[in-house]
């Protein structure tokens, strides 16, 4: 397949941009490559935020910290709460906050400024200042100084004042600065979830440390105490007002309802009910026990009435005789008789017969005695009769009592309703005012002993050390930002990096065939030569750099088992598979920037080729800079262009290498010819690429930069494939997708792209994790030394 032929939309296609393909959310494995490439920068501004974390540690004063505990314990004035109903229980989070505020409050400050007279204390006023401070304080007087300003305190400009007035008003800013430097630099929190308070105040004498905070401590505890004494005055003074008023509405009320209870006759027993109640109370009493009676004497007179009507021998049999008449009645004594004579009765007839004369006169007398009982029993039932009309009569003149009774009773109850609510108003009155004259005792009694809520349970200290900077702190937190930064920069560099790293760079980022690496040679000291010893003479400088120049574009010749050597012959496979069929083959050599390099790959390419036995031709075609000619310390008067422009063959101006037989084309630079592009695409050049093809298998033509010439474009028809050469960090990928996506020419005939100057070292660490980038050392055993080669080079 003719490789140079085909489309270039057909081959490996371009990505659009710089960004990877996406698949993972979080790439690990870059992550970790990206922490590997930025170690050093992470390590050098972990050192540097060390060091800025001692310089901190060494710049900054000590500072020490003395702090106090007060807890809010409602306990402590017991006492006064079971006597006072105006007491306060704390019992949420936002009456600690308060308590907090207060003290954090300017008129707290102000008394502890007053105090301890800490506007005339220069350690408090003053205190030493840390380099960061300082520097701060330099800046602010720098901008002072260049806008400068009438000297004001609170607004007004000193210099108009008289001396006094000035004294006066400075010793007052003073206070005001004072106060509000002690308000911001106090510290109040709450402990936990407790009841307790903390307060802390921090500064670089320990002993004015102490001192604040237990005057603090005090003056918020002196704070409590007059707070309460202030309320518990203000409120005595308001009862003792509110106590005049209520006392006389009080005894106003009193007086109404025994005015009103007298002109309307509602007088009252003892228990405080009105007479006509009672009364009627007491007749519906009686009407009931009277109706009781009525129905009790009604049913013993209906009882016996019925007995009478029955006839005598029934009346005498009725059980109801004997069980409603007591034993020594007569007529239970007759009855007794009536029984005894009728049993003798009995006796006789069953004797005697009925017809004796003792059985006639026991019938006789038993006869009588039931007509005795019979009368007795009429006696009785009359006397019923009449104690029932008595007891009938009784009922119907209690009910009528009830009646009259009943009405007045009305008539006292709805006049009662307004008695009712003035004695209730009353009543009100009287117990607000016994209920404000509690009040009222109460407070006089809290005013005479005021307790507050707060007691001090730490009392503050002498500190014994400094609490900031803590060294363990700083340090860690400056190692740690250290750190960050290191991280940060080392994200910029990263997200600044736009160059080519390794192969799946040039596979991935322009779409081309990757060759392989090409790993830097010569050009540095070796670690036994020192700068500045033994310099040579200048003409002995000069020819060791030429020696140097020679030995690089000979690296695959005189190493032929070195990386160097091993890449180009990728390369020459690629070429080969590539351009298949071609019976000569040019290769073009191009890079995109001066200075990747490509001059010494093409020396290189052609003398691998050449020292395998291959026909091969060198051509330097940068005629405006030939770099490949210097290198290689060719000196001579007629080079390409020459031969081109008389129509000479290659055989007037080449030059043979004895020991590989590859044939070199020089080229001699002329300062005032510059339509090289036109020579390199002119008829004679056709003509003498076409004369060297008849005796060389290979034509590797060293060719300009892309960037900044045409020449290589001009030379582009001529060349069955080219070689791009980029040099390792250095060739920006967006600067070669640009000349693939413009020059599609060119891009179509590149074969694949080598990456030159390599370093080995550093190339591990862009590399994937199974990438064989990361597996170089173990080939080495495969290579020449680099040392070896870097020795040949400086030769």
């Amino acid at each position: 397949m003719n490789y140079a032929n085909f489309p270039l939309d057909k081959r490996m296609p371009l990505p659009n941009s710089d960004a990877g393909d996406g698949e993972d959310f979080i790439d690990i494995e870059r992550l970790l490559g990206m922490a590997a490439r930025q170690a050093k920068v992470a390590a050098v501004c972990a050192i540097i935020g060390l060091f800025l974390g001692v310089l901190y540690l060494q710049t900054t004063p000590p500072k020490y910290a003395s702090f106090s505990s007060v807890l809010i314990d409602e306990g402590l004035n017991k006492i006064v709460d079971d006597i006072s109903a105006a007491s306060v229980t704390m019992q949420t989070d936002s009456a600690i906050l308060s308590q907090i505020e207060i003290l954090t409050s300017t008129r707290l400050a102000a008394v502890v400024v007053d105090k301890l007279k800490l506007d005339q204390n220069d350690a408090f006023m003053n205190p030493p200042m840390s380099a960061l401070a300082k520097g701060m304080g330099f800046v602010r007087g720098l901008i002072q100084y260049v806008h400068p300003g009438s000297p004001t305190v609170g607004g007004t400009d000193i210099t108009k004042l008289d001396a006094a007035t000035r004294d006066a008003l400075i010793a007052s800013s003073r206070r005001d600065y004072a106060i509000l430097k002690l308000q911001s630099e106090i510290r109040a929190e709450r402990t936990g979830r407790s009841y307790v308070i903390a307060i802390g105040y921090q500064s670089t004498d320990p002993a004015l440390a102490t001192a604040i905070t237990k005057a603090y401590a005090d003056a918020y505890l002196a704070d409590q105490l007059d707070a309460t004494f202030d309320a518990t005055e203000r409120a005595a003074v308001w009862l003792q007002g509110r106590l005049t008023e209520l006392r006389q509405s009080s005894q106003a009320a009193s007086l109404a309802v025994e005015k009103f209870r007298a002109e309307h006759g509602l007088a009252a027993n003892s228990d405080g009910q009105l007479m006509s109640d009672k009364q009627l109370s007491d007749i519906n009493a009686q009407l009931i026990v009277a109706q009781a009676d009525t129905a009790r004497a009604s049913a013993r007179y209906q009882q016996y009435k019925s007995i009478v009507d029955s006839g005598s021998e029934n009346a005498f049999k009725d059980s109801a005789i004997s069980s409603d008449q007591p034993s020594g009645s007569v007529i239970a004594g007759l009855k007794t008789r009536y029984l005894a004579v009728d049993k003798r009765l009995q006796d006789v007839e069953a004797n005697y017969g009925s017809q004796h004369p003792q059985a006639v006169a026991l019938a006789k007398e038993k006869a009588d005695i039931s007509a005795q009982i019979f009368g007795e029993l009429k006696q009785l039932t009359e006397s019923y009769r009449n104690e029932y009309e008595v007891a009938l009569a009784r009922e119907t003149a209690l009910k009528a009592n009830v009646a009259s009774a009943a009405g007045q009773s009305s008539a006292d109850n709805q006049t009662q309703v307004k008695l009712r609510e003035l004695d209730q108003q009353a009543t009100a009155l009287s117990t607000l005012y016994q209920t404000f004259l509690s009040r009222y005792e109460e407070a006089a009694q809290q005013r005479s002993f005021p307790v507050g809520k707060i007691r001090i349970i730490s009392d503050a200290s002498m500190p014994t050390g400094a609490s900031s900077p803590r060294t363990t702190v700083v340090l860690g937190l400056s190692l740690v930002l250290g750190l960050l930064m290191g991280a940060g920069f080392g994200g910029l560099n990263e997200f600044n990096e736009r160059f080519f790293r390794t192969g799946e760079d040039v596979r991935d980022r322009v779409g081309l065939k990757f060759l392989g690496y090409l790993p830097m040679i010569g050009g540095k000291l070796r670690k036994d030569e020192k700068p500045g010893e033994g310099e040579p003479d200048p003409k002995t400088a000069k020819s060791a750099s030429a020696a140097e120049r020679r030995a690089r574009m000979r690296v695959s010749v005189d190493a032929p088992a070195s990386m160097f050597s091993e890449t180009l012959r990728s390369a020459k496979i690629a070429f080969d598979v590539v351009m298949e069929g071609h019976g000569s083959r040019v290769i073009g050599v191009i890079s995109v920037l001066p200075g990747e390099g490509k001059s010494t790959v093409a020396a290189n390419l052609a003398g691998l080729l050449a020292a395998n036995g291959s026909k091969t031709l060198l051509i330097d075609g940068d005629l405006r800079n030939p770099g490949l000619s210097r290198g290689l310390g060719m000196e001579a008067e007629q080079g390409l262009m020459e031969a081109v422009v008389n129509g000479q063959t290659w055989q007037s101006v080449g030059k043979i290498d004895r020991q590989t037989k590859l044939a070199i084309i020089p080229a001699v630079a002329r300062g005032h010819f510059s339509h090289t592009s036109e020579l390199l695409s002119s008829a004679g050049m056709r003509r003498f690429i076409e004369n060297a093809k008849e005796t060389f298998e290979y034509i590797v033509v060293d060719l300009p930069p892309l960037g900044p010439v045409v020449d290589a474009k001009a030379f582009a028809p001529l060349v069955d494939g080219f070689v791009l050469v980029t040099e390792w960090g250095r060739t920006p990928r967006n600067m070669v997708q640009s000349m693939l996506r413009s020059e599609p020419y060119i891009a179509n005939k590149i074969v694949g792209a080598v990456l030159n100057k390599v370093d080995l070292k550093k190339l591990a660490k862009y590399g994937s994790m199974g990438g064989s980038e990361k597996f170089f050392d173990k080939y080495s055993s495969y290579y020449l030394e680099k040392s070896d080669v870097r020795a040949k080079a400086n030769v």
